[in-house]
């Protein structure tokens, strides 16, 4: 069956190309009757805009984007990326908008992608992730005009709108419990260093040791993956003064880190308790369940999509002082996997 043109519905209107092309996106240009003729008729023929047409003719693309600065098997193996965009398309297919995901391999592929959906106006706006230390997509961004939501600490985000979680909350909150238990040398394993939420949470990390205090805290960076999360584990437990208690950057990496544990004959949580952030299913599925930080990730993604939203719908006062949402920290539940150590210090 032949798909329909705008010719074909023009002739229909008994009108000109031009008109039907004003109608079906919406612009001043036809009185409202000839505007409901053509709309009812494109309705009717079930006739679907070309999107690079619309494009040109400066219509809204309902597509949002996000660029991942991650390996592609990033996604099959973290939850929290999974569970945020589960929460994005949740909000945005509400809105009759699609998500565009996009993997690069560094951060100025990642700008490059930017000014090519700009200047194509494949998408309405961005959402912006893991950020970094000195980020250049946020002056990037914010020189393009390109309306853009940061996901993370408005302390990084420039002039462009935030939202984000205070991972210093919950980072007290978890060393806190466990010197409460009575473990005075815990470790943590680390994300990514240059990160900015990685940052803060290694700020927060060392001064709450120093207040508390502890006997030995310390720091060891990762890239995430359980592999890595398993080498920290190793190194750390093979020291003479190993810790007793691990608070871990992501969940896969303290499942890793409990497997790693059990295999060096240490019982969880007798010789070794473990905290995991962000808490996913499989930390509930591993014995013993592991003790999280935990929020809802998926209603994380639900609000970073509504400001991105109403960012593009002119909503928001961008061209003033920076719009920050902050969202409910992670906070902690004990379950399985901690308790006082063996030797209280």
């Amino acid at each position: 069956m032949k798909r329909p043109t705008i010719a074909d519905i023009a002739r229909e209107a008994g009108v000109s190309k031009g008109a039907v092309s004003y109608a079906l996106n919406g612009q001043p240009g036809v009185s409202d009757t000839t505007r409901r003729r053509i709309l009812d008729i494109a309705a009717a023929w079930e006739f679907r805009a070309n999107s690079a047409a619309r494009a040109l003719a400066g219509a809204a693309s309902h597509v949002v984007g996000l660029t991942l600065h991650r390996p592609p098997k990033t996604l099959g193996i973290e939850p929290f990326f999974m569970e945020l965009i589960s929460g994005l398309e949740a909000e945005l297919s509400i809105h009759d908008y699609a998500l565009l995901l996009h993997m690069v391999p560094d951060h100025a592929a990642e700008v490059a992608v930017y000014q090519r959906w700009w200047a194509d106006r494949s998408v309405d706006g961005v959402l912006v992730c893991d950020l970094r230390i000195g980020d250049g997509r946020v002056a990037a961004l914010a020189e393009l005009g390109l309306p853009a939501v940061v996901i993370g600490p408005p302390s990084a985000s420039g002039s462009l709108a935030s939202i984000w979680s205070d991972d210093e909350i919950s980072l007290v909150e978890a060393v806190e419990y466990l010197a409460a238990l009575g473990h005075r040398r815990i470790a943590r394993i680390g994300g990514i260093p240059d990160l900015v939420h990685t940052s803060i949470r290694t700020d927060a990390f060392s001064r709450v040791c120093r207040e508390v205090p502890l006997d030995s805290a310390v720091t060891i960076p990762t890239d995430y993956t359980g592999e890595s999360g398993a080498a920290a584990t190793r190194r750390i437990l093979s020291r003479p003064d190993r810790p007793s208690a691990l608070i871990y950057d992501n969940d896969i990496m303290a499942v890793a880190g409990l497997a790693v544990a059990q295999e060096m004959g240490l019982s969880v949580p007798g010789d070794l308790s473990i905290v995991a952030w962000d808490d996913s299913p499989i930390c509930r599925l591993v014995h013993p369940p592991l003790t999280a930080l935990t929020r809802d990730i998926g209603a994380y993604g639900t609000h970073a999509a509504r400001l991105l939203l109403a960012a593009i719908g002119g909503e928001l006062a961008l061209d003033s002082a920076a719009v920050s949402v902050h969202d409910e920290p992670a906070r902690l539940v004990p379950r399985g996997s901690t308790a006082p150590p063996v030797t209280a210090a």
